[in-house]
C-alpha cells in the first residue's frame, strides 16, 4: 500500500508542503490519545517495527517507543553495543535479517549521514530516519513545526532563528527545510566557526549577534553546542560562549515583542541557555515534547498506508 509520504521518511528536504501540513494535521487528534486513561488505539495493530539505534538516545527512543504503543504496534529495540554489528555485521545485513522475520518498519538512527537513505534502498520495510549524522532529524523538525503552529496558529510569516551550533546540527537542517517550505522566514545566529557555508543560498539570514536574533524573531530555536562533534577551536570557552551567545532573561526582557523559545535537547544550561529561560513563561521546551510522540504516532500511521482523515476515527474510538 502506497502511503502519502511514500516508503520511507528520511527528511524534510524531499517532502511537498503539502506532506508537512497533512502529518501536523494527523498528529493534532493524536494528541488527544496521550490524553486518554488507556493511551491506546489499534491502528497499528498486528505490525512490528524495529527500533534500530547505533547512537546513544534517550528522549527520541523514549517518544517512538510511546508512539509505537500508543499505536498498538509490536515493538523491538536493538542498539548497536551487544548486537552482531558490534562483531562485524554490516547495516544492510543487520536490516535484511530483521526483515526476514517479516518486520514492517525500521526506525534508524545513524552517525553516518546518508545511513537511512542507504538502508530504505535495500530493505522493503518502510524507514524512518531518527537522526543520521549531521544530515536530518525529521521528527524533530515536525515536532517543532507542530509546536510553533500550536503557539501561534499558523507557520506562514513567522520569523523563527535558529541559534547556536548549526554547522553540527541535523535539527537544524530538518527545521530549515521544513519552516522554509511552509511559509516561514527563517535566520541562524551563532560564531562564524559554528555556521555551515551557503546558507545565504536556501533564503536564510545569517546573523552573529544574539542580540540581533531576539530583536528580530517571533521565536528562537536554540542548539546545543555538540561538542562531542568538536575537536576543539570552534568557541574559545562554554563560559565565553555563554556571555556572547547565551539566552538568557535579560537578553529576552530588551526583546519588542513576546518572544518563544525552543530547544530540542539535552540543554546545556548555563551555556547556551540559562535556567531560568529553559523553565521561564517564554518556554515551549515541554510543549515540544509532548508534541513528539504525536508526530511520531502521525509519522508511523501515515507510512503505514492511513489516511490523514484520523480525526474521524480517532472520535470513533472513544
Amino acid at each position: 500500500m502506497t502511503s502519502l509520504l511514500g516508503k520511507d521518511l528520511i527528511g524534510l528536504e524531499g517532502l511537498t508542503a503539502d506532506q508537512i501540513t497533512a502529518i501536523l494535521d494527523t498528529a493534532e487528534p493524536f494528541k488527544e490519545v496521550s490524553e486518554r486513561s488507556i493511551k491506546k488505539v489499534p491502528a497499528l495493530r498486528g505490525k512490528t517495527i524495529v527500533n534500530l539505534f547505533f547512537e546513544a538516545s534517550t528522549r527520541t527512543r523514549i517518544s517512538f517507543e510511546f508512539a509505537e504503543k500508543r499505536l498498538s504496534a509490536d515493538t523491538v529495540n536493538v542498539a548497536s553495543q551487544g548486537s552482531s554489528v558490534s562483531k562485524g555485521e554490516t547495516l544492510v545485513d543487520t536490516a535484511r535479517n530483521l526483515e526476514a522475520m517479516r518486520i514492517d518498519m525500521v526506525v534508524i538512527r545513524h552517525h553516518s549521514s546518508g545511513a537511512a537513505q542507504f538502508l530504505g534502498e535495500r530493505i522493503r520495510s518502510n524507514v524512518i530516519n531518527a537522526g543520521d549524522g549531521k544530515h536530518e532529524h525529521p521528527t524533530q523538525g515536525l515536532l517543532d513545526l507542530l509546536t510553533l503552529r500550536d503557539r501561534f496558529g499558523r507557520i506562514k510569516g513567522l520569523k523563527v532563528a535558529i541559534c547556536g551550533d548549526v554547522l553540527h546540527s541535523r535539527v537544524a537542517r530538518s527545521n530549515i527545510w521544513g519552516l522554509l517550505k511552509l511559509g516561514a522566514q527563517v535566520a541562524v545566529c551563532g560564531p562564524p566557526t559554528l555556521l555551515p557555508r551557503g546558507l545565504e543560498s536556501l533564503g536564510v539570514t545569517v546573523m552573529h549577534h544574539i542580540e540581533d536574533a531576539i530583536g528580530w524573531a517571533d521565536a528562537l530555536n536554540v542548539l546545543r553546542l555538540q561538542l562531542e562533534r568538536m575537536e576543539g577551536g570552534f568557541v574559545p570557552s562554554l563560559r565565553e560562549y555563554n556571555r556572547i551567545f547565551g539566552v538568557t532573561r535579560e537578553r529576552l526582557e530588551r526583546a519588542p515583542g513576546d518572544i518563544v523559545v525552543l530547544h530540542p535537547g539535552p540543554m546545556n544550561r548555563g551555556v547556551e541557555i540559562d535556567s531560568d529561560v529553559a523553565d521561564g513563561p517564554h518556554s515551549v521546551i515541554l510543549p515540544q515534547v509532548t508534541n513528539g510522540v504525536a508526530v511520531r504516532m502521525a509519522v508511523l500511521y501515515l507510512l503505514a498506508g492511513g489516511a490523514p482523515d484520523w480525526r474521524s476515527q480517532a472520535a470513533d474510538e472513544r
